[in-house]
């Protein structure tokens, strides 16, 4: 069974997040909720309380098929500062598994961090300064090898189908659609 991190910090935009972690439950890929804190307990950017299946001091990154990297500010702040988490995405990325990001979290995490050079990527309007060596484009979402970013909320669905599509399936995906009514 595939499974997903799914990152969560203090200020973290809730819906990209959980409506990305919905599809994947829904769609039976295993995905863990991961605070960057030292607690379960995040507030998401619209003061939201929400907890955390684990912490990423609790995590081991090792087995996972994709690390996912909500947006929202702060929320993308405290997700670029986290060290162990940078040092997951590096692992993963050198070793070829899928890193997932929306909104603010393409430009300030995968951009700031140097993952985009030389790739093609999309995030919120106005992030995209921070690609360092990558090209932006206004795409909804775009996979450019193990790599796949989201614009921003309006496309939170799309993401997590995307990922369902590159983790089980086009079959999958397209079930999914039908599911929640998305046709």
């Amino acid at each position: 069974m595939a499974k997903v991190y799914a990152m969560i910090a203090d200020g973290t935009e809730e819906v990209e997040c959980l409506s990305v972690v919905d599809i994947l439950r829904r769609s039976g890929v295993e995905t863990v909720l991961v605070s960057v804190k030292d607690t379960k307990d995040v507030v998401t950017s619209h003061k939201i309380r929400i907890e955390a299946d684990a912490t990423v001091e609790e995590t081991d990154f090792s087995d996972g098929d994709v690390i996912f990297l909500p947006g929202g500010l702060p929320g993308s702040e405290n997700l670029s500062a986290c060290e162990k988490l940078i040092k997951a995405l590096h692992k993963a990325n050198e070793e070829g598994r899928r890193i997932a990001a929306i909104c603010a979290a393409p430009g300030v995490v995968l951009g700031r961090h140097g993952f985009l050079n030389g790739r093609t990527a999309t995030c919120f309007p106005g992030f995209e300064k921070e690609f360092q060596g990558g090209t932006y484009t206004r795409q909804g979402v775009v996979t450019d090898g193990n790599i796949t970013t989201a614009r921003g909320l309006g496309f939170a669905i799309d993401l997590g189908l995307e990922l369902v599509k590159l983790l089980i399936g086009e079959v999958a995906a397209e079930d999914m659609k039908g599911k929640i009514q998305y046709n």
